[in-house]
């Protein structure tokens, strides 16, 4: 695995294995930990790395081994039912007492020195902010790489399924702390079902076949689409960022299923005067970890240099570092979003995109979306291995699929911040979804997805309803010669648990009905936008 990671740092030290220590959980059940170490003598700080995923690979070489090469003990642990530990995993309500009694267990062992810091992606970035909910006093740092705060927002957006993630999440937390063979083999299973899946009628328990096994967490996720049911409360882990004083590294990609989930905890630890720092990449959920892991390591570890071992040497002279799509630069920001003024973009008929403001109130353009032959996804920031930028011309061929596409720029132009939709949207049935997305149009007419958001509408029927949907955030180049495209369909599936069109539950609706979908006037594409040289 070395070897594949160019730019890795130097090792300072030969790295010792202490493997199967038993630490009580807060309800006593054994917690599988596995301890990494300098061979070297004198104090080094701590870094805890709690996993519902196994200790094995990849976690051993890329948390194990290499922090502990750079000259930190790793405290590598599986979290409650899952890699051996005892008891039984329950999504994301045991981590913060379970974190708790891990710090009661540190405490106690010879090597500790009293300074900690902690590390890891997606859900091992949960764990981070529930260790945070009530800092210990040894916590002097956390770098919280792809990471996770909010459960719901995972799986669920407005009230829609992420269904492609909940089966995405279901593979991982059932296959992975198994080791790597029956993971892969449990995702290559999904891959070959996900389609009988995803369009099974009803929904509720067709995952069973691709997964293997009932799982009622993801049953419970999958059937609870109300943010404010009692089955959330105390899920989502926004608040310790709002009065947290731990310095606290950011890590994401563009094409990250959780970069709004980043960006969203970066707002709050400004706003609470925390010592923080943001770094966005050209990545995906999964390939920040594997392709953009170079880049990762090295702001991970200097920010844990910089707060462990007071040696601020490596940290960039800025709050964020961004890559600028489209131009494969980096840049370096003071803060983010950086000011941008609010340039507004017009769909007209005839599929054209410009930015003068419509003077009349008439139609722009209708579509029907029909259920059985749902919208497919394509791209974008997903937890599978198909994230990420695509060529969307087979979508956009498709007659569901609206695209309306500015004239060719005359000079680049730079979008840094974040993008949403205004849209006037009538519907025939009252009930529909709206997946929103913009691309970059070469001079060769290939178009590359760059954001995208999707609402659930629920409306007066043939009366225009307004609404605004956030596409996320972005940092792109258009370069002088392409064009920027709005894309506007139905829906994104299987990203999406598709609308029945009735009003029924997408898990358990067994009738489907399409839905004519009309654009209005008064829609517009926001751009955070500047032209001319950076």
């Amino acid at each position: 695995m070395r070897a594949t990671w160019r730019g890795l740092p130097t090792k300072r030290h030969e790295a010792g294995w202490e493997p199967g220590l038993l630490v009580p959980a807060a309800d006593g059940s054994p917690l599988i930990t596995d301890h990494y170490f300098p061979r070297a003598k004198g104090d080094f700080p701590t870094l805890l790395v709690r996993s519902p995923y196994g200790r094995g690979l990849p976690w051993s070489p890329q948390y194990g081994l290499l922090f502990a090469e750079q000259g930190f003990h790793v405290i590598l642990q599986s979290c409650r039912g899952t890699g051996g530990s005892g008891g039984m995993f329950d999504l994301w309500r045991n981590e913060a007492a379970d974190g708790q009694a891990t710090m009661s267990w540190l405490r106690e062992q010879p090597w500790f020195n009293g300074t900690l810091g902690t590390v890891g992606p997606s859900y091992l970035g949960y764990v981070q902010w529930a260790l945070a909910l009530d800092p210990p006093p040894e916590l002097k740092a956390m770098v919280v790489q792809v990471g996770l705060h909010d459960p719901y927002a995972l799986f669920h957006a407005g009230g829609a399924l992420r269904l492609e993630n909940a089966l995405a999440v279901g593979v991982g937390m059932n296959y992975q702390h198994q080791g790597m063979a029956p993971f892969l083999k449990a995702t290559l299973r999904l891959q070959r079902r996900l389609r009988d899946v995803t369009t099974a009628q009803p929904l509720r328990g067709a995952y069973v076949s691709a997964l293997g096994s009932e799982l009622p967490w993801l049953d419970d996720v999958m059937t609870h689409p109300d943010a404010k049911d009692a089955y959330w409360r105390g899920a989502s882990l926004a608040e310790p960022a709002e009065r947290l004083r731990v310095p606290t590294a950011l890590i994401t990609g563009w094409h990250d299923a959780l970069a709004d989930q980043t960006f969203e905890q970066y707002d709050r630890l400004r706003q609470a005067g925390c010592e923080t720092a943001l770094l966005v990449g050209p990545w995906t959920h999964t390939s920040a970890l594997q392709q953009g892991w170079p880049e990762v390591f090295a702001e991970s570890l200097a920010w844990l240099r910089a707060h462990l071992y007071a040696d601020p040497s490596g940290l960039r002279p800025t709050a964020v570092r961004v890559h600028i799509g489209g131009e494969d630069t980096w840049r370096d920001l003071d803060d983010w979003p950086p000011a941008a003024a609010a340039a507004s973009w017009y769909p007209i008929p005839g599929g054209h995109l410009t930015q003068q403001a419509p003077a009349n109130s008439a139609p722009v353009a209708a579509f029907r979306y029909d259920p059985a032959d749902p919208t497919p996804s394509l791209g974008g920031p997903l937890l599978s291995r198909t994230a990420g930028p695509r060529n969307n011309a087979t979508l956009e061929a498709r007659d569901d699929v609206l695209t309306f596409t500015g004239p060719p720029l005359a000079e680049p132009m730079d979008i840094l911040g974040p993008v949403s939709a205004r849209l006037s949207i009538s519907t025939n049935t009252g009930h529909a979804d709206v997946f929103t997305r913009l691309c970059d149009v070469d001079p060769q007419g290939r178009s590359v997805n760059i954001c995208d958001g999707f609402v659930r509408l629920r409306t007066a029927e043939q009366v225009p309803s307004q609404v605004t949907v956030p596409m996320s955030s972005t940092a792109h180049r258009f370069p002088v010669g392409h064009r920027i495209r709005w894309q506007i369909s139905g829906g994104a599936h299987p990203r999406y648990a598709r609308n029945p069109g009735t009003g029924a539950s997408p898990v358990d609706a067994t009738t489907f009905t399409s839905v004519r979908i009309t654009l209005h006037t008064h829609s517009a594409l926001v751009l955070p936008s500047s032209s001319g040289p950076a």
